[in-house]
């Protein structure tokens, strides 16, 4: 049994220091473009790191702090924002309009809005447009689709959905989308039954999971219930530009004990999967540079790689962070 671990350990730790190599390791802030690619059928070029201005965002603690971080990521190369209505009840919009007031064409604006009822909904978005200081979002997702019965409000006549068409074709909003981090199957309902242009989605190690077969690679029963496996080629069937969220599983997945891993580690994982962008929270000045750092020299895993590292990471954690993620809402 020592021997196999110390195996498991000795493939895993030189997996990682190649990624190292590759990604560069130093805290040095770096100037210059990221690495970027195609938002699907949007036809928007971004960055393949975004920067999430949720409950990490909020975390800088006071105004100052945090525009100082997102001019720091826009610096950095970043060019993929988002904010929601719910991150602070407009706190988090707020501080992103200080940074979009002057620097506005230099990124892409995502927001999302919670209310399922369309006037509601309205009614905060035009909070949004004031506190994001812009006339344009380029993005405004459907925040947070959990069920069968809360995708059917977002449908109903009067809904969310058909506020956000009605901004769409008023050019308030250039594309609509819908985020989730609770059910692939009503997600993968939702991409197939509606005009979306985007989707925001869960996908990390931690949530898919493979082991090998003698003469194949065999899929986990739980993979089945993972986004990657059920919204994801949902998503890539009608060209949406498809966002990553949930890297780190808020963090939960990094560490240097069993089934933890590092940032890096994870964010490769992420980005190797036919996604536009990570979504992640950063809420260190360090974090950024460091993140953006290793995005500019991303390298893809290979399959076995992938296969090999989410095996571990999923056996360790998928159950935990699915119950985390069912009742999650990042505000």
């Amino acid at each position: 049994m020592s021997l196999k671990i110390s195996r498991r350990e000795f493939l895993e730790k030189s997996t990682l220091l190649g990624a190292a190599a590759t990604f560069g390791t130093g805290l040095a802030s770096g100037s210059g473009k990221l690495p970027t690619r195609i938002l699907g059928k949007t036809g928007a070029r971004v960055s393949i790191l975004a920067f999430g201005c949720g409950s990490r965002f909020l975390a800088y603690g006071n105004e100052d702090a945090a525009v100082r971080a997102l001019n720091l990521a826009l610096d950095s190369g970043i060019s993929y924002v988002d904010t929601a209505y719910g991150y602070g009840n407009g706190r988090s919009e707020t501080w992103v309009g200080k940074v979009a007031k002057s620097r506005r064409k230099e990124f892409f604006l995502a927001t999302k809005i919670e209310p399922r009822n369309g006037d509601e909904a309205m009614r905060i978005l035009e909070g949004s447009l004031k506190r994001l200081q812009t006339d344009q979002i380029d993005l405004i997702h459907v925040h947070s689709l959990t069920s069968e019965a809360d995708l059917a409000q977002v449908e109903a006549k009067g809904g969310v959905l058909q506020a956000l068409y009605k901004l769409r074709d008023q050019k308030v909003t250039r594309f609509v989308g819908m985020t989730s981090h609770t059910n692939p199957a009503v997600l993968k309902m939702a991409i197939e039954r509606n005009d979306l242009d985007c989707v925001q989605m869960a996908l990390n190690a931690a949530l898919q999971g493979m082991r090998s077969g003698s003469d194949r690679m065999v899929l986990n029963p739980a993979m089945h219930l993972s986004f990657q496996n059920v919204a994801l080629p949902a998503a890539r069937k009608k060209n949406l530009g498809i966002l990553a969220m949930k890297v780190t599983g808020q963090e939960g997945l990094l560490g240097t004990g069993s089934g933890k891993s590092t940032a890096l580690h994870l964010l490769r994982y992420s980005l190797s999967l036919p996604v536009t962008a990570a979504v992640l929270g950063m809420p260190t000045l360090a974090m950024i540079r460091q993140n953006t750092e290793w995005t500019r020299s991303f390298a893809p895993m290979t399959k076995m790689e992938m296969m090999r590292f989410s095996r571990r990471i999923a056996a360790a954690n998928k159950m935990a962070l699915d119950l985390k993620f069912e009742n999650h809402l990042d505000a």
